[in-house]
């Protein structure tokens, strides 16, 4: 199944560029052709490109890193955290705070605020402060849910980053690019794609565009998700089929040996018969029990 089709990258626009007087002249290798002052993205190289860092994504997933989600233009903020949230990784919608990577160190402190106040807004320790003091709070932890709350259990750095419009998050890329963090980013004709390692050429301001390139990142890692998953339930199997091989060469004890209970007459086993020639006076005794005089 191809990872995506060219019908959908023209529906979606992705081919629209930039006015051609706002071009960068480094994305030439990019561009098609020029019509009514607008230039054309060529989507041959946008479809390799595509498939290029959706492998990239899906290794770094398989290898047990994270993703993190970058995009914080209005038209990338909702599909960046519904996609975000849909495959399980990390994102920023909001604002790129800097040195969210490279004074990561000091992000950690502000997440573990974060959850100690919604932990004390559950626990019941607002009970105890006043209204002011809770409002206080209230807006330190709105705030902070804002910035960081889609990096709120991040523990560590991500594997790669996927970043829309490189311009406007040239903070993030310059971060990942110290930290030696892989970057995927979705590049315009008016974008540098040099210090990008999979850089796909396309529209980065249209709503569906956006969506399209989100949407397939998100699919590289539920898909990397979905192998690892295999994985276990096929090693689950091969361990089920050597039990069941170990209880294939146990024999059966004679005491977990079915009886037929329509032929059963309610006489004891024959191994537990008594003796013909025992006494009718004679009862057998259990020696193990120790009987006391009353």
């Amino acid at each position: 199944m191809a990872v995506v089709t060219m019908k959908s990258l023209l529906e979606s626009g992705v081919h629209f560029g930039h006015q051609v007087k706002r071009w960068d002249p480094r994305m030439k290798k990019y561009i098609f052709a020029e019509r009514n002052g607008i230039h054309i993205i060529d989507l041959q190289k946008t479809i390799q490109a595509i498939k290029d860092a959706y492998d990239a994504v899906r290794k770094t997933v398989s290898s047990g890193k994270t993703v993190l989600f970058v995009g914080t233009k209005k038209q990338a903020q909702q599909a960046i955290q519904k996609e975000a949230e849909r495959c399980g990784m990390f994102y920023v919608n909001n604002r790129w705070l800097g040195g969210m990577l490279t004074n990561f160190a000091t992000i950690k402190k502000s997440l573990l605020r974060l959850k100690k106040l919604e932990k004390m807004e559950v626990d019941g320790t607002f009970d105890n402060l006043t209204k002011k003091e809770i409002a206080a709070l209230a807006k330190e932890r709105a705030k902070l849910q804002k910035n960081l709350g889609g990096i709120k259990e991040m523990k560590e750095l991500p594997g790669i980053l996927f970043v829309i419009d490189t311009r406007k998050e040239a903070i993030a890329v310059a971060e990942a690019q110290r930290m030696g963090i892989p970057i995927v980013a979705v590049v315009d004709t008016n974008c540098n794609p040099e210090g990008i390692d999979y850089p796909i050429p396309g529209n980065d301001d249209a709503i569906r565009a956006i969506t399209l390139f989100t949407q397939i990142i998100a699919n590289a890692v539920v898909e990397a998700d979905n192998e690892a998953g295999l994985k276990i339930i096929e090693t689950l199997g091969e361990d089920d089929e050597s039990a069941e091989e170990m209880m294939t060469d146990m024999s059966i004890r004679e005491e977990d040996r079915e009886i037929d209970i329509d032929s059963y007459n309610g006489e004891a086993p024959a191994s537990s018969e008594i003796d013909e020639d025992t006494d009718e006076d004679e009862l057998p005794v259990d020696v193990d029990r120790v009987y006391e005089s009353k």
